[in-house]
């Protein structure tokens, strides 16, 4: 049985008091899920310091949580679909928060990296239900600029985080980073109980939400995208590449994605995830650039905030502060992006225009040295920053203009899904190279490669030497080669990026709303 939706034209659309409430409340829930996605940047050297963890832990403090942030998201999504919007909302809530209360107490790396596991889960949840939520009640000509709320909020919540968690390390204690999440947890647990509801256009029985369900889809694609993803995380951090540590788990992922694909195609069509989404090149150039986006933007936010506490001697806090022309212009760029969008009713000049100024600015990042001064660095990251926050808005918006009315919310999901999978992705990729150009630069020097498997807590090494010492000046030098490697990586990928952009042809954002879930009445329907 296919559900029921709701249609609304967009001709002068403006939004209710109850809409508007909601789309407030899950700005404030995106502020906190942006918070802690951050807060940690300047935190993780102090975190493996004081547990008596390694580098690899460190890597996995963060990747945990990226993992499972993006494999959830899909299935969220789709058992959203029968067992409503809000009842997955405060469900991942509720994983959000008994996360944070493990990573708070955690004493050892165990109970912290199953924390960090469980935040993301519903960290995941809470970012593609704010996508799917919004298809459902703004319709797309208006969309970005009512979803420049959550991007603002989300923006908001990135900026702070490095400053608040180098400002915990410094003056308090990294534990900190995870109790500030716990008046927020409760905050959006009340406003998502009391605000968020939606009804669903198509009433179903418990009976009809469990047959219609794709358990058999979900389990697939949950355990073949979790080995697959496991599989290239190991790889080059771990284990070798040509390892079978590393192979079995990538090969066997890509087989059971390959099976799920099979299945969504003959077996159960449209259950978890409609294969319709990928109906044209035009949107598989699109979700390529959410998957890059989600790559370089990761991989900026590590390693700059790395490089400057190792090679230029900053301070947590410091650190953070010197993220600030990155994160600070990418709200600005968003909203005009969201507005003229909105008024032109046209995204692709966004997203060329975007990535031009991603790559531009990662370019600039490769002419860094030891002796850069920061306002080089400040305009690279500045430039960067208001290219991300066009590319933000305009590939979201992209993506839902070229998918079929009845696709929206799959494909709002999808996008989500592949920008957090960009993520884990960034961090094995650009934490591979990082790792063998630093280690072939110390060999260079003579130097023992096994500092490049430890260089998040190397950076209190460096501290204690001389600035004289010869081997002091080789050693940041071998950082320095290896951020210089990342750099060059990243900016290869925005410009793939760029290139496959050009693929996506013009669609109208002029759609009707279809929607399976409502805060107005049916009888506001227009055909």
């Amino acid at each position: 049985m296919d559900l029921e939706k709701l249609e609304i034209t967009a001709v002068e659309w403006k939004p209710e008091r109850k809409e508007w409430i909601i789309m407030i409340s899950l700005s404030i829930i995106s502020l906190m899920v942006a918070l802690d996605a951050t807060i940690l940047v300047t935190v993780l050297p102090q975190i493996t310091q004081s547990l008596n963890g390694t580098a690899i832990d460190a890597f996995w403090t963060g990747t945990s949580y990226l993992l499972s942030s993006a494999v959830f998201q899909p299935i969220i999504a789709s058992v959203s679909e029968f067992f409503g919007r809000q009842q997955l909302l405060l469900l991942s809530l509720a994983f959000f928060t008994v996360g944070t209360v493990l990573c708070a107490v955690a004493n050892d790396f165990t109970v912290m990296l199953v924390g960090r596991s469980i935040q993301g889960v519903g960290g995941g949840g809470i970012i593609t239900l704010s996508q799917v939520i919004f298809c459902d009640i703004v319709p797309l000509r208006f969309r970005p600029k009512y979803f420049a709320i959550v991007l603002g909020a989300w923006a908001v919540g990135t900026i702070i985080g490095p400053v608040v968690g180098g400002a915990f390390v410094q003056h308090a204690t990294w534990r900190w980073c995870f109790y500030i999440n716990f008046p927020f947890c409760f905050l959006g647990l009340v406003l998502a109980f009391v605000f968020i509801r939606l009804n669903a256009v198509a009433k179903l029985t418990l009976a009809q939400k469990l047959r219609q369900t794709d358990w058999v889809g979900a389990g697939v694609f949950l355990g073949s995208t979790t080995i697959f993803l496991i599989g290239l995380s190991w790889g080059g951090i771990q284990y070798a590449w040509t390892s079978v540590q590393t192979l079995a788990p990538i090969i066997i992922g890509l087989a059971g994605v390959a099976a799920f694909v099979a299945w969504q195609l003959w077996i159960r069509p449209r259950s978890l995830i409609s294969m319709s989404i990928f109906y044209c090149l035009s949107a598989i150039a699109a979700f390529y650039c959410a998957l890059v986006n989600g790559i370089v933007l990761l991989s900026a936010l590590y390693y700059v905030p790395f490089y400057c506490m190792s090679v230029r001697g900053s301070s947590p806090i410091r650190a953070g502060v010197e993220l600030f022309p990155a994160v600070f212009l990418l709200l600005p760029g968003s909203i005009v992006v969201a507005a003229l969008t909105t008024r032109l009713g046209s995204f692709r000049w966004a997203i060329w225009m975007g990535w031009v100024l991603v790559t531009l600015g990662c370019g600039l990042l490769i002419l860094i040295d030891l002796h850069t001064k920061y306002v080089v660095l400040a305009v690279a990251l500045g430039i960067m920053g208001v290219g991300f926050g066009q590319v933000l808005t305009s590939v979201n918006v992209g993506i839902q203009a070229i998918s079929k009315v009845d696709d929206a919310a799959m494909s709002a999901c999808m996008y989500a899904f592949m920008r957090s999978l960009g993520m884990p992705l960034g961090v094995a990729i650009s934490g591979t190279a990082f790792t063998n150009s630093m280690s072939s630069k110390l060999s260079s020097y003579g130097l023992p490669t096994e500092i490049a498997h430890d260089s998040e807590r190397y950076i209190y090494v460096l501290r204690t030497m001389a600035t004289d010492d010869a081997r002091r000046t080789a050693l940041l030098e071998s950082y320095m080669h290896g951020f210089r490697t990342v750099f060059i990586l990243i900016t290869a990928l925005s410009a793939s990026a760029l290139a496959v952009s050009l693929l996506i042809k013009h669609f109208s954002m002029n759609k009707k709303l279809q929607a399976r879930y409502s805060v107005r009445p049916q009888s506001c329907s227009a055909h």
